[in-house]
């Protein structure tokens, strides 16, 4: 017999679970199906194709050009972002004049909108007349067109997510380093440890909770990005900055293709599906929660 405090519970948990199922899982059941139909019209309905529209990436240059690009994106982005996140918070964890207002900007990219953040890297990256140019100009290095030329686009668009991530990251591992014990450093300290052995063997440790989680949240950010895109690159220069979020938005909203749109989407999420996956993997037996 079911026990009184297992029903309320999930009374309780019921409103998000059909939040959860009615604009989550069902949705993507949705894409799933739509992804072995063609795209109606409007005086011919969608019809069974199986696998076809899967095989049809394969021979679509745009596609594997951003699955490419994504790749590139989130082996430099997550990375970096989660280091630079860890450096930042031990950073203000410990006494230093103004801690408050260093906390404060470098948390301020955070609150700030997608679009925002994006006009303003727009104005960094205009020829010369934007900052780095105007820095560039004064050293004697010459103009670069830091969004116009495909070697640079991409990097630029890495540095964005950066520094837009870092200080998000950062509130997490700052939360986890001010609930370690205090008489642990002390405790390393009587024994003689240097920084980094302490920092290796005792603070990393203790932070591998909070690295699944950031590292989990790092992983989808990196296959999210819409927003910077369309504002500053919309893809180009030549699909040097076209990812795989973009590319499923002007498939579907553009060329109004939707079955490979739903495809497209299916085999977004599978990717975010093993390398999370991948990540619990690694990270997971390494975390201890007590």
């Amino acid at each position: 017999m079911i026990k009184r405090q297992t029903l309320l519970a999930y009374a309780m948990i019921a409103p998000a679970l059909l939040l959860l199922g009615a604009f989550t899982h069902w949705p993507a059941v949705g894409t799933l199906i739509d992804s072995f139909y063609s795209t109606p019209h409007s005086n011919r309905a969608a019809v069974f194709v199986g696998v076809e529209n899967y095989t049809d990436l394969l021979d679509d240059p745009v596609f594997l050009q951003a699955l490419i690009n994504n790749f590139w994106y989130g082996l430099v982005t997550i990375p970096a972002s989660v280091g630079l996140s860890l450096l930042m918070a031990m950073s203000v964890n410990r006494a230093l004049p103004g801690r408050v207002l260093v906390r404060m900007a470098y948390f301020t990219p955070t609150i700030l909108p997608l679009i925002a953040v994006a006009n303003i890297w727009l104005f960094f990256f205009t020829p010369d007349y934007g900052l780095l140019d105007q820095i560039s100009l004064a050293l004697g290095l010459g103009r670069h067109n830091w969004l116009g030329e495909p070697a640079t686009a991409l990097p630029a668009m890495m540095a964005v997510a950066i520094w837009k991530e870092a200080g998000f990251f950062m509130i997490f591992y700052l939360a986890a380093l001010q609930t370690m014990p205090a008489d642990l450093a002390e405790v390393g300290r009587l024994e003689g440890a240097s920084r980094w052995l302490y920092f290796r063997r005792v603070t990393w440790p203790l932070l591998m909770p909070t690295t699944l989680f950031v590292m989990v949240n790092a992983v989808i950010n990196a296959f999210r990005l819409v927003d910077h895109v369309v504002v500053m690159t919309r893809g180009g220069p030549d699909n040097a900055t076209n990812l795989l979020l973009y590319h499923i938005y002007e498939t579907g909203f553009r060329f109004w293709d939707s079955a490979a749109a739903a495809t497209l989407t299916v085999v977004l999420l599978a990717i975010m599906g093993i390398l999370a996956g991948m990540v619990f993997a690694v990270l997971g037996r390494r975390a201890h929660y007590r």
